[in-house]
């Protein structure tokens, strides 16, 4: 079978048994996976699909710190103090002003006897968002889950690290409060162990549920194979952006790797060197599932790297995603790698949503409720000082006539 190289996604949609070439002899796949190099390329649509989202995350950051204070009210000069924790470019007041759908603020005394201050509560409107919330959370709690279980499923003892998981909540959109509210009414699913207040408390999984255990990857062979008839082995979609290619030499490897067995990251590979092409596709394949399961199919690299342990990852595991261009792409945003799934974005927008995203938007809508208002809101005031200045210039135009009539009744008549 003659060698064609692989091309942009302008050129080809995927790499699977029609298209990468399967029955060819495995030649390029002995070399050392450490001395592959690929070259890190920019992908302007990726990059601005994580800033189209700051103003959301940072308002969310916000909200988040007066929810956890004591009766959901601050002092906004306390608020103030941890602009640099919450990465705040402006002012408190500012933010205030920018998103005055979020928060009142009112002036309360601190203690009995001091001088009264400006402090800083939920608003209505935010108020009937977070009931919003616990809708949506409800209403897909089944998913979250399947979610907790997959990522227990596939961490080599079954068990993850309570702290760990907080960390990781919001980036696969578990409730703030899931391991009070939610884990203790699956004693079928979960198991909490050790004292949560010493920082030392994990969560087991207790029962595996075959259904669960099912990757992204094998489920999408499976609906392909009701909808044609025909059986298609599970693997990656391969796509390098427009512009993108790959010397021959990682061309061949990459082609030949493909053709490797698909790994689910959901078995156990405990009999696997850490340094074979199969323990890389397997960890490609975890890779692959994690960012699926996210909701935004992107998590910042440090964040993967707590569980380097959970899910044997090799110490320079972040290499995998430039290796893998046409799957992953990592993008340096604001000073943080993060992993992306390439075949989860369209042209730089999000085609494979969540259902918990439907919070996101209903925090986007109140956000621009907010904007519109603070819009109407200068508008009114610069259509008011308009008319000021231009009663002030009619004002001023009425006393020169009157000092010019004045004027004249003085002149004495010859």
């Amino acid at each position: 079978m003659p060698f064609k190289p692989l091309r942009s996604d302008r050129q080809t949609d995927r790499a699977s048994s029609s298209s990468v070439g399967f029955g060819r002899p495995v030649s390029h796949i002995c070399r050392p996976i450490s001395s592959l190099k690929v070259v890190w390329r920019r992908d302007p649509q990726l990059d601005h699909a994580i800033e189209r989202d700051k103003p959301y995350k940072i308002c969310s950051k916000v909200v988040k710190e007066v929810l956890n204070e004591p009766g959901q009210v601050i002092p906004l000069r306390y608020l103030e103090n941890r602009r640099e924790r919450l990465r705040l470019n402006v002012r408190i007041s500012t933010f205030l002003n920018k998103n005055p759908a979020l928060f009142d603020v009112y002036h309360d005394r601190i203690k009995p006897k001091s001088e009264p201050v400006r402090f800083v509560r939920v608003s209505h409107r935010l108020r009937n968002f977070l009931e919003e919330e616990k809708r949506i959370v409800l209403e897909n709690e089944g998913w979250i889950v399947s979610k907790l279980c997959k990522l227990l499923m596939m961490a080599k003892d079954k068990v993850l690290s309570v702290d760990k998981l907080v960390h990781v909540k919001r980036e696969f959109g578990f409730p703030n409060d899931f391991l009070v509210n939610l884990v203790p009414n699956y004693p079928n699913y979960f198991r909490l162990i050790g004292p949560p207040e010493e920082g030392k408390s994990f969560l087991e999984l207790v029962e595996w549920n075959p259904e669960f255990a099912k990757s992204v990857i094998e489920q999408r062979a499976e609906d392909e194979f009701r909808l044609t008839g025909i059986r298609v082995r599970p693997n990656f979609y391969y796509k390098l952006p427009p512009g993108f290619f790959l010397r021959k030499e990682m061309r061949e490897w990459i082609r030949d790797w493909l053709e490797l067995d698909y790994i689910s990251p959901y078995v156990d590979v405990s009999h696997l060197d850490q340094a074979s092409q199969e323990m890389e596709k397997r960890n490609v394949g975890v890779f692959h599932e994690l960012l699926s399961l996210s909701l935004f199919k992107r998590i910042p690299v440090p964040i993967l790297g707590k569980f380097s342990d959970e899910y044997r990852f090799s110490n320079a595991f972040s290499s995998v995603f430039t290796r893998h261009s046409g799957i992953f792409y990592m993008s340096l945003k604001g000073g943080i790698k993060t992993a992306m799934l390439r075949e989860a974005y369209k042209d730089g927008e999000l085609i494979q949503r969540d259902p918990l995203l439907e919070i996101k938007d209903k925090f986007v809508q109140l956000l621009e409720e907010g904007w519109q208002q603070r819009q109407e809101e200068l508008r009114s005031q610069r259509e008011e000082v308009k008319k000021n200045r231009v009663m002030v210039a009619l004002g001023d135009g009425d006393s020169d006539g009157q000092e010019s009539s004045r004027d004249l009744d003085g002149q004495e008549v010859n």
